[in-house]
């Protein structure tokens, strides 16, 4: 290629399409993403930037290309926020305003999603949406029978997997899985949960229709005007794509001249979700039109696959039959089951894209931890690499091992081998055997997680007379904290040629203990090496007494089978139906009712509008937060690498004079919003660099020097420990400070036994809100600010941003419409987020907005509070608990925030059992940490939890069933009251043994537990555990404001104090007023529930807002609304009746307009404040969870949950419904799966969803029961109801508790094993309880073990592995991994 053709007289036009409108871009920075586009640049803001890491799928679309010479369209999901623009030139993109909207009409995808309850906060929707459209695009494209009208060819299974890389925080998933298998021609309706679209009798054509042919996914226009385009230039950087490999050498020849250019090599791009990149290419060279790069082709005995096939297009080569007919049946099965294993790779809209060349040379480049290495390493694949013009072909393990590839060197292909009969020296039979598997242990099983180890084992067997031999066999290891995945020669070579039997078995896992060693730093390496022994174990196990068998293929054996064929279990779906039982109350129509939440339609389909969405006013910058790293330290100067496109960098000394360095405000002291002369802890703000665009200032930020002293300061307090020993406390106010209840000694004299001293540290946990911190702040006339937040507490806000800016507070309007998330993580620490953007507009005299990207938001977010307990308790010997003594650390960071409160709620949350009596010294410790702040049920989930580790100690203590000492420590309403005090309420409130007794039932726990009992005796590998929990949980209704007003049209809006974050106060509020209204007893009164509108929070309009936390807000703001609405019907009532005198019937509307004519207030505010002896009142519920853990690898699966909550009289049946299991599921993420961790400073090291694991559709409860108890009436609420949105994720404990009971099983077995008899060892079972914790529990070295006891049972190893190692899912990789 000539010099020339490099210049900028070659650069051609980028077209493509956006739901059907055409683009056509003669200029395009390369470096711009599609989702940065289509927010930036047109009108379609439903995509939405959730991580940047394409690992939540809230910025899915559909893209779809036309194949010109196939002349068809292929279409699939892909994540935007990692797509490169200039890379789907002649490509249609569909968003899901696409599909439908308010004007033309939903949907049925929309229609379903609002019906189904499925959403919530709404800031995940739009990507749920687009994930199931693809799926349905592509089923239509099968080749299966035609489905019923309004429904889809495809599966249930299908349906449920498409969203399986989609994270929602809100819903707990199950009502989004209802949407999905909807749509699916398997399914059974009446297996479908709770919708609007009916009640008893479930039909298909009660749901909105599904017309497969009603979206056209690629304009004709683009077939006819589509020009390939292989130059396209902007400012200095260009993008390159090359149509031959010769182009691409030149290319790489004149980039490698020229030491000064930066050169990318692009495919899907995917690759940066991984290794985020602050770096400015050049010149991007788009590989994929490359022919010999992007083709699968059989040649010779191998299937080459070019280096730019995606991962999703291989799958399908590697399942098609069309392949596999020229292959042998050992290929066939070979081939599915990597197909398998490579569907566990990141979701889907990545594989879509993400090349299968580019994740090896990231392996073997970056030391990416690649499952594609250690399958293909398993198979002896082989790849082809260009260097120049040189072409050298080398085995995996060559490729893997060489020295780092650099620029110049380009992968061509892989070479995956077809299988080839071994010939060697040790057996001449010929009845030998190819068996194959692939294994995964990572903390979600449908992959978007990297694994804790992967392996792919590959062998020849023959019998001989003594036994199973190895012919052949090929051991590989990967992900394991080595640079790159490993062949075991050593065990490969210790196992050819031998015959199986339980002591070759034992050395060889010794040797693998050594083969698989991570390097320092690594974590859990033990736990990673005890995973290799299992996988291996798990491979050759089965065949040690198979050789009976060999000549009757196998049909005894079944898990020997697994091994030579591909199972297809995995077409079963991830969730049972469910039970969702509700009662509907028509006293108050139409509150009570299960009506679709309010917005969620436009939810679904992206028209909802949030901060981030507002479009940009002219001349508007853009911010980021530059950090600290250092947790105490003097900051000398902040330098930035490139101030080019930096407008300024915002410090404390840019606050006016006579302000505050304030960023947060609570009743016990304020937060600095900037560092001023020390630093405070890692993760704090010091300065706010501003920028033209979001990504300039990300980049600015990212890359700022800061010049730090630590000369003669103290060393930082970073752990409790040295915060006592300094004696650095926050104060708690004795105002709420708990009080004591009893004598504490002489609980203590009247026990039978004691246990002192005993242990429990509980950690952090991040909110994980889907709409990270985001503010916009517009400069406005006479010296006033109007912000726009993503806030829960707008008043506060308003408070700091006068403060901050030195204006008074009616200068300053915050303004918040809806919430994408809250869990109390937007309460206080979106202050700061709205006061910077406030403060960089005051002093730069432009609108300043920032949206926080998601590692700076888990940084800088605090999160649940970390603590450590020590108890003493004095108990009798039947179980009645004495005495308890509590001593707590609470880690509370750099600042007060709430966290002086802690004490009070964690008793609220303690005292759900009658301990006789309570006592207990909390410190509020005050740590060079981030500051912790208030996450749904803070305090009281830790209290709870607290508790039912106290039954359980002491259960095991005395050997009793901890159920019994549950029973027999449950309050009786006289305890309740001493413990509670008014709080407890009315004797009849007390439903908790009703909810008790009701779940036993319900659940039929008598019978699971026997059942359980019968599964543990009767397996080795995998153990069950069954635990039904109770709980109290106190809250407090607070002061809350609302305004009714009616217009002239008839039509109602309503402000109140409550911000909607998802949780249905807008639902509920509309409900209210549409029932209070009804009073006046109007002709059309029954349709006013269409008629109210509730409108965004505004400062300046609603004033005293408070805090919308709690769980009470909504029937505070449901409560203001009626005293509004009453006033209101009290103005209308003389004219109606008037005008009834006269007319007869009056219409609603003829009712207002004459109340318009005759000047009657159409307007009404009221000030809700509860009243102190009914202020407080207690939640109820209790859950029954059963688990199952398998013993390899500590995988925890949560088979079924129970659940029964006391809702009193329900606002709204299905928000309810929503709010108890979504917060029942963020409480597994607690117990079970997220590890908010930091370094040695303190530093966040979990920061993004490559590390930070929420539950996802394959961790929730395989089968999840709810029953909404509505109690009888409770006059002293609101309504008769009680709130929902955080108790029930207390109940979650009983998903830890029944993992607790499995481990015990599995540690008494391995104790038996030892020798040592039944264990009687109290252990404590950390939170979260993690794979890795739960493995090195059940014993890192049980295999090791078992091999060694020498009681084990030769004859019974086949029944008892079936049940045990290989049952069900186990031997599949799909399920276990």
């Amino acid at each position: 290629m000539e010099d020339t053709q490099l210049t900028s007289t070659q650069s051609q036009r980028l077209v493509f399409a956006v739901n059907g409108e055409r683009f056509e871009l003669s200029t395009v920075d390369p470096s711009i993403t599609l989702l940065q586009f289509l927010r930036s640049h047109t009108r379609f803001k439903s995509v939405k930037l959730g991580c940047g890491e394409g690992g939540c799928g809230a910025c899915n679309v559909l893209l779809s290309k036309f194949d010109s010479k196939l002349k068809q369209v292929e279409d699939y999901a892909v994540s935007s926020c990692l797509t490169l623009l200039c890379s789907i030139n002649g490509c249609s993109i569909t968003t899901t305003e696409g599909l439908g909207n308010t004007k033309d009409g939903f949907h049925s995808i929309h229609q379903r999603f609002a019906g189904f309850h499925a959403s919530q906060c709404g800031f995940c929707t739009p990507g749920m949406c687009m994930s199931l459209f693809s799926a349905l695009v592509n089923s239509e494209k099968t080749n299966r029978p035609e489905p019923a009208l309004g429904l889809s060819k495809i599966t249930a299974s299908e349906a449920e997997k498409s969203i399986s890389g989609n994270l929602c925080r809100c819903t707990g998933y199950r009502p989004i899985a209802d949407v999905c298998k909807s749509f699916a021609a398997d399914v059974d309706m009446e297996d479908l949960g709770l919708n609007s679209f009916w009640k008893k009798d479930a039909k298909l054509h009660k749901l909105p229709f599904y017309d497969s042919k009603q979206i056209t996914t690629y304009p004709e226009f683009l077939k006819k005007e589509y020009k390939f385009t292989t130059v396209l230039n902007h400012q200095t950087k260009s993008w390159y794509s090359p149509l031959s490999i010769e182009e691409l050498g030149s290319l790489m020849d004149y980039s490698s001249s020229d030491n000064c250019v930066m050169v990318k090599l692009v495919v899907g791009n995917t690759g940066v979700g991984y290794f985020k990149e602050t770096d400015q290419y050049d010149r991007y060279i788009d590989l994929r039109f490359i022919p010999e790069l992007s083709t699968i082709k059989k040649s010779g005995s191998d299937i080459e696959v070019g280096a730019t096939v995606s991962i999703s297009k291989l799958i399908l080569a590697l399942k098609e039959e069309r392949i596999n007919d020229a292959l042998c049946s050992d290929d066939v099965m070979v081939f599915k089951k990597i197909a398998s294993h490579f569907e566990k790779i990141a979701s889907e809209s990545i594989r879509n894209v993400a090349s299968v060349g580019g994740n090896l040379v990231m392996a073997q480049r970056k030391n990416f931890p690649s499952d594609i290495a250690t399958i293909l390493l398993a198979v002896k694949s082989k790849v082809t690499i260009l260097t120049g013009v040189k072409k050298e072909i080398l085995t995996m393990e060559e490729f893997l091992e060489k020295p780092a590839l650099d620029s110049r060197t380009v992968l061509l292909n892989v070479l995956i081998p077809c299988l080839k009969p071994t010939k060697n020296g040790y057996s001449e039979k010929s009845n030998t055997k190819v068996i194959f598997q692939t294994y995964r242990a990572s903390p979600r099983p449908l992959g978007n997680a990297l694994a804790y180890l992967n392996a792919a084992f590959l062998a020849e067997i023959f019998v001989s007379d003594s036994g199973v031999g190895i012919n052949s066999i090929q051991l590989a290891f990967g992900s394991f904290g080595a640079k790159h995945a490993i062949s075991a020669h050593m065990v490969e070579n210790y196992l050819v040629g031998k015959t199986l039997s339980v002591d070759l078995i034992y050395e060889a896992v010794k040797l693998v203990r050594v083969a698989v060693c991570p390097e320092n730093g690594t974590s859990h390496p033990a736990y990673r090496s005890s995973l290799a022994i299992g996988f291996l174990f798990d491979f050759l196990w089965p065949l040690v007494k198979a050789d009976d068998c060999l000549n009757s293929s196998f049909c005894n054996f079944p898990e020997v089978i697994s091994r030579m064929t591909f199972d297809h279990s995995e077409t079963t779906t991830l969730l049972s139906s469910a039970k969702q039982v509700i009662e509907s109350s028509h006293e108050h129509y139409p509150v009570g009712e299960p009506i679709v939440k309010s917005g969620a339609a436009i939810q679904a389909s992206g028209e909802a509008v949030f901060v981030d969405d507002i479009p940009s006013p002219p001349n508007c910058l853009h911010g980021a937060f530059i950090y600290s790293t250092k947790p105490l330290a003097r900051v000398k100067n902040i330098k930035l690498k490139s101030e080019r496109d930096v407008n300024s960098v915002v410090t404390f000394q840019d606050i006016p004079q006579k302000g505050d360095n304030i960023g947060a405000l609570t009743f016990f002291g304020p937060e600095p919003l900037f560092a001023d002369e020390h630093t405070q802890c890692t993760g704090q703000r010091i300065a706010f660099a501003v920028a033209n665009t979001q990504k300039n200032a990300d980049v600015a930020a990212d890359t700022a020097m800061v010049d730090y002293d630590i000369e003669d300061l103290e060393p930082p307090i970073l752990t409790i420990e040295q915060a006592v020993e300094k004696s650095s406390f926050f104060e708690v106010p004795s105002l709420v400070y708990p009080s004591q209840v009893g004598d504490f000694s002489k609980g203590m004299d009247e026990s039978d036994h004691q246990i002192h001293s005993a242990e429990i540290q509980l950690p952090s946990q991040y909110y994980f809100y889907m709409e990270t911190q985001t503010a916009l702040a517009v400069p406005d006339e006479d010296n006033c600010m109007v912000v726009y937040s993503s806030i829960q507490v707008p008043e506060f806000a308003q408070s700091v941003i006068a403060r901050c800016l030195n204006i008074p507070e009616h200068n300053v309007r915050v303004i918040t419409r809806r919430v994408g998330g809250g869990f109390g993580g937007k309460a206080l620490k979106a202050m700061p987020v709205a006061t910077a953007c406030a403060l960089a507009a005051y002093k730069l005299h432009r609108p300043v907005r920032t949206y926080v990207n998601r590692k700076t938001d888990m940084i800088m977010a605090g999160g649940r509070h970390p603590m450590k307990i020590n108890y003493t308790i004095g108990f009798k010997s039947n179980g009645k608990i004495t005495a308890l003594h509590l001593d707590v650390l609470i880690n509370a960071g750099m600042s007060p925030d709430i966290s002086p409160m802690l004490p009070w709620n964690m008793l609220c949350g303690l005292k759900k059992y009658d301990f006789g009596a309570l006592s207990f010294d909390f410190k509020v410790c005050k740590t060079n940490h981030s500051s912790k702040s208030a996450m749904r049920a803070p305090g009281e989930v830790q209290g709870s939890f607290i508790a039912e580790a106290v039954i359980e100690h002491v259960a095991n203590h005395l050997s009793l069933d901890p159920g019994f000492v549950r029973e027999i420590n449950f309050h009786s309403f006289e305890s309740l009251q001493l413990f509670f005090g008014v709080g407890a309420g009315e004797p009849l409130e007390y439903t908790l043994p009703i909810i008790w007794d009701k779940l036993m039932k319900s659940s039929n726990f008598e019978y699971r537990v026997k059942t359980v009992s019968k599964f543990n005796k009767n397996n080795i590998w995998r153990k069950k555990g069954i635990s039904r929990i109770p709980i109290l949980h106190e809250v407090s209704l607070r002061p809350t404001p609302g305004k009714v007003s009616i217009l002239r049209d008839g039509s109602v809006v309503v402000e109140v104090g409550g911000i909607e974050l998802g949780q249905g106060l807008w639902t509920k509020v509309k409900q209210m007023t549409a029932y209070c209204l009804r009073a006046v007893q109007c002709d059309g009164t029954d349709g006013l529930l269409d008629k109210v509108r509730v409108i965004q929070a505004d400062t300046l309009s609603m004033v005293q807002g408070g805090f919308t936390s709690g769980s009470t807000t909504s029937e505070a703001s449901c409560e203001a609304v009626r005293l509004c609405c009453n006033v209101l019907v009290e103005r209308l009532a003389p004219l109606k009746e008037k005008l009834s005198e006269q007319m007869g019937s009056v219409k609603w509307e003829l009712l207002i307009m004459q109340a318009n004519m005759r000047g009657v207030n159409l307007s009404a505010n009221s000030f809700f404040v509860p009243e102190l002896t009914s202020r407080r009142y207690i939640n109820y519920g209790a859950a029954v969870s059963e688990v199952e853990v398998n013993l390899l690898t500590g995988e925890t699966k949560i088979l079924q949950t129970d659940l029964i909550y006391d809702c009193g009289q329900s606002l709204n049946p299905a928000v309810d419904l929503g709010q108890i299991e979504g917060a029942f599921v963020q409480g597994i993420g607690f117990f079970m799966l997220e590890e908010y961790l930091t370094n040695s400073d303190g530093m966040v090291v979990v920061d993004g969803t490559w590390t930070y694991k929420i539950p996802t559709i394959d961790t929730i409860p395989k089968q999840l029961n709810v029953q909404i108890l509505n109690s009888g009436h409770h006059k002293k609420r609101v309504l008769s109801s009680k709130a929902s949105g955080e108790p029930p994720l207390l109940l979650a404990a009983s998903v830890h508790c029944a993992t607790r009971a499995a481990i015990k099983e599995a540690r008494n077995q391995l104790c038996s094993w030892k020798g040592l008899g039944d264990s009687d060892s109290m252990f404590q079972l950390d939170v979260p309880a993690t794979m890795p914790v739960v493995k090195t529990l059940c014993g890192l070295d049980n295999v090791e073990f078992y091999l060694q006891n020498k009681d084990i049972d030769i004859d019974g190893v086949a029944s008892n592995t079936r049940y045990g190692i290989c049952n069900e899912e186990l031997e599949q990789d799909d399920d276990e991994n």
